[in-house]
């Protein structure tokens, strides 16, 4: 039980940067949508990102997991492991940035941006010196250093945050009073000017890092890096496929459904898509606090039920957040602009699949502990086969709502074939009756919130809300032996 206390107060604190600060980064969401000219424009900020989640995937290759169980492995000489993962990380990016600044026009020409190669050399920047912060949060995280994580999160989202307004509503109402000062500013640059602050913030958070880089004195040590690449490299094709399954779909739209017509409905489903994004936000939170337990848990009885009851209990909030999303829907959409609102139907689809993706990464523990990586990387590829067989076979017929369809099953069959070949290889008590009663009766909740129409949206709310009680009132009934004990124990 020590070990889920810990969760919970790591998790709390995690969940400043994960949850409540992206949840403040929505702020931008409303402020795109509203103030870009039209989707299209929305459409390429979202392409443009997916190729950024992409690549940093690829030039972290699995290092913050090996980082963590080299590591524990040899904790007495834990900074060396730090400083030979971290150079190892920063060597490949700075390589992938060289090679991005010297062929950034014909690699524009083959994506569609030949007008705008800019946006290519400047989040390829971005996504460089993400790849050096991901080693450097991951050594905060071993450290527990939860509160310095979250401040430097916070740091970049509130500056990122900030900074946007000041471009997208101050600078024009500046602009319409003949400020003088501000002849660099183009209306027709909004884009170019998203990518650009992000750059600033990621720059800017390096420098508080500055204290943890001068550990990369100790160097590479060599003769580990041999030992570290046969460890990450099917972590690499593990993180390759698992990205792929979130991202594949605004990757290929464009050429899916090519032109202005390709970038609108792009825009509108990545739009909405964010409404869904409080599910990944949980999950995030989860993952920060939970990786190190585990790992340092290893494959002992008491670390088996722990992850057996955290199972369930990440299905039980995770539901509880669907429904929640989902009965208050009719004020959430307000996020977005009214002619994005087409696309609310991806919404809970887009949820549902990003339980599968939490419920699949805690089910992926199990390869991780023996050292089995090539497992995660040939179960997340098959998902990743499912997802784009999806995509290519139904979005030019049915546009994006076969994208969200895609994710869903893609990351449930990652789901299903990961929990039967982990319960042969390191079984683990997973509480399956009581989670599967939990998704019937937020299904049934879902459905009974779908089928009542009632014109008053107050009433509507109403009815939706005393729904969600009635679920919570299920888990606290179901529950109320083991949330005891926690409190005796807290």
């Amino acid at each position: 039980m020590s070990s889920i206390k810990k969760l919970l107060s790591d998790s709390i604190v995690y969940g400043l940067s994960s949850i409540i600060g992206r949840f403040l980064n929505y702020l931008l969401v409303p402020l795109y949508t509203y103030k870009l000219v039209s989707s299209g424009e929305y459409g390429v900020v979202t392409n443009i990102y997916a190729y950024t989640a992409l690549l940093l995937v690829l030039l972290t290759f699995g290092m913050e997991t090996t980082f963590f169980y080299f590591a524990n492995q040899h904790k007495e000489n834990h900074r060396k492991v730090f400083s030979t993962a971290t150079w190892m990380v920063a060597f490949v990016a700075s390589l992938f940035l060289l090679i991005v600044l010297t062929f950034s026009n014909p690699i524009a020409d083959t994506l569609g941006y030949s007008n705008h190669p800019e946006y290519l050399r400047i989040m390829a920047t971005v996504v460089t010196l993400d790849a050096f912060q991901a080693m450097l949060f991951a050594f905060l995280r071993f450290q527990g250093r939860a509160w310095k994580f979250a401040a430097l999160k916070l740091l970049f989202i509130f500056l990122n945050i900030g900074l946007n307004l000041f471009v997208f509503l101050g600078i024009p109402h500046l602009a319409n009073a003949n400020a003088s000062w501000l002849n660099w500013y183009n209306p027709e640059r909004q884009v170019y000017y998203i990518f650009l602050i992000n750059l600033i913030c990621t720059a800017t958070v390096v420098l508080g890092f500055i204290p943890e880089i001068r550990y990369l004195k100790h160097g590479v040590d060599f003769s580990m890096v041999r030992n570290m690449l046969r460890y990450t490299w099917p972590l690499l094709l593990l993180g390759l496929a698992g990205i792929l399954n979130q991202v594949a779909d605004k990757i290929c739209f464009r050429f899916l459904v090519p032109g202005e017509e390709g970038d609108a409905q792009l825009g509108i489903y990545g739009a909405c898509a964010k409404i869904a994004m409080i599910m990944a936000m949980i999950t995030q939170a989860f993952r920060y606090a939970y990786e190190p337990i585990v790992f340092s848990g290893g494959r002992s009885k008491e670390n088996k039920d722990n992850q057996a009851l955290v199972m369930k209990y990440f299905v039980m909030f995770t539901l509880l957040a669907f429904l929640v999303v989902m009965g208050y829907i009719d004020i959430l959409k307000h996020i977005i602009a009214p002619r994005y609102w087409d696309g609310l139907r991806v919404v809970p689809i887009v949820m549902m699949a990003e339980i599968f993706m939490g419920i699949y990464f805690n089910l992926s523990f199990w390869y991780k502990l023996i050292a089995k990586t090539w497992w995660g990387a040939i179960i997340s590829a098959i998902g990743c086969v499912v997802l784009l067989a999806v995509n290519f076979i139904f979005v030019p017929s049915f546009g994006y709502i076969a994208c969200a369809w895609g994710g869903f099953c893609g990351y449930g069959v990652c789901m299903c074939i990961s929990y039967f070949i982990g319960q042969h290889y390191n079984p683990v008590p997973y509480p399956v009756k009581a989670i599967a009663g939990y998704f019937l009766a937020a299904m049934a909740i879902f459905a009974a919130m779908s089928a009542i129409n009632i014109k008053s949206e107050w009433l509507s709310l109403t009815v939706n809300t005393l729904l969600i009680v009635a679920y919570a009132a299920v888990i606290l009934f179901n529950e109320k032996d083991t949330l005891k004990r926690l409190m005796k124990r807290a």
